[in-house]
């Protein structure tokens, strides 16, 4: 009978120096790792079922877990192979391996969280708080990766010479950074958010994004326009809908022959009778002038702020009806002439 030392035949090396003992080590680590993950998974499924926390307790939640558990596996296994200790560059496999794994943990947990923020708070503040949570996080843990991973030191020595290069670069793409800057500005000040009826120079419309270097806003007529936040930022920004109410101004000529008084009483009936125009602040209507070929009346309602293009046309048709109906004559532009000497009119078959 021949005798099989056991022990040397697990210490014996298969390739690289690996033994056939580590090797079934690494095998084992990623099964258990695999099996543990998948039950884990299974039962963060069933749980989500009949919990009112949802948000963390779901599918993608579950899928997160079994990644970490095989990630863990593979990661042990390496270990258990002795692979992590060889050099790569200035660090080792093992410390690369931690740097990635710690990354790409980092970013799912900033990805679920920023998905999570966007579920329960849809507003567009809250979409680019969202977003701000979402670049800081995975920035903060790209640069703990590479500390981990052991070059810190080395890619010092390349930020600074890109911070000279940077500084040479500044100069000639200062309207980048300006852009940026305001961008930053704008946040904090808000002078607008995402869904804002704006006036932004000649340009009105809906705000679609804010970016960071440029704001994009979609006119009425459905055009886009990308304005810099530099431009922006200095420019004067009329926000037609940040507070919840806003008034209507229409102007009204009435013929000098009418009773202004009860051409009043008639608009103010007729704005009365509009559901949609507030009664507080309450309409105002007043003389404001006497013009070259009417009696001016200046109309004032408020309404609310979606609302105030629908409001403002229905306030200039229903006046125009109403005062129609009560015989009120609204005048076309008229001009006197007078001439110096008297007119002479010839006409046909008369001799002058």
């Amino acid at each position: 009978m021949v005798a099989v030392n056991t022990t040397a035949v697990f210490q014996s090396e298969l390739v690289l120096g690996i033994s056939l003992k580590s090797a079934l080590e690494a095998v084992l680590i990623v099964a258990v790792a695999f099996v543990v993950g998948e039950v884990t998974k299974k039962m963060i499924i069933r749980a989500s079922k009949g919990t009112d926390l949802t948000w963390i307790l779901n599918e993608d939640t579950a899928e997160l877990v079994f990644k970490l558990f095989v990630l863990g596996g593979i990661t042990g296994a390496l270990y258990a192979l002795g692979i992590m200790k060889y050099r790569l560059g200035p660090t080792t496999i093992g410390g690369m391996t931690f740097a990635i794994g710690f990354f790409y943990i980092s970013y799912l947990i900033a990805k679920k969280s920023k998905d999570y923020l966007l579920q329960t708070k849809k507003g567009p503040e809250d979409v680019i708080k969202a977003k701000l949570f979402y670049y800081i996080f995975t920035t903060v843990a790209f640069f703990l990766a590479l500390s981990f991973a052991g070059i810190m030191g080395e890619l010092g020595a390349l930020l600074a010479a890109a911070g000279i290069t940077g500084i040479v670069l500044g100069f000639s793409s200062r309207t980048v950074v300006s852009n940026f800057v305001s961008g930053v500005f704008m946040y904090f000040d808000k002078p607008l958010q995402i869904g804002d009826a704006v006036q932004v120079g000649d340009v009105q419309g809906v705000v679609e994004d804010i970016r960071i270097l440029s704001t994009r806003i979609r006119t009425w007529d459905g055009t886009l326009v990308r304005i810099p936040n530099e431009a922006l930022f200095n420019s004067n920004i009329v926000n037609l809908q940040r507070y919840p109410v806003r008034r209507v101004d229409v102007s009204v000529g009435i013929a000098y022959a009418e009773d202004a008084k009860r051409a009043i009483e008639v608009i103010k009936r007729t704005l009365d009778e509009m559901p949609l125009v507030l009664a507080e602040p309450e309409p105002r209507v007043y003389v404001e002038e006497l013009g070259d070929s009417a009696v001016i009346l200046r109309v004032w309602a408020w309404a609310p702020s979606e609302k105030w293009f629908d409001v403002k046309t229905e306030v200039v048709k229903r006046i125009k009806e109403a005062l129609d109906e009560e015989g009120i004559e609204i005048p076309f532009p008229q001009r006197v002439n007078w001439f110096a000497n008297e007119l002479r009119v010839k006409l046909d078959g008369d001799n002058l």
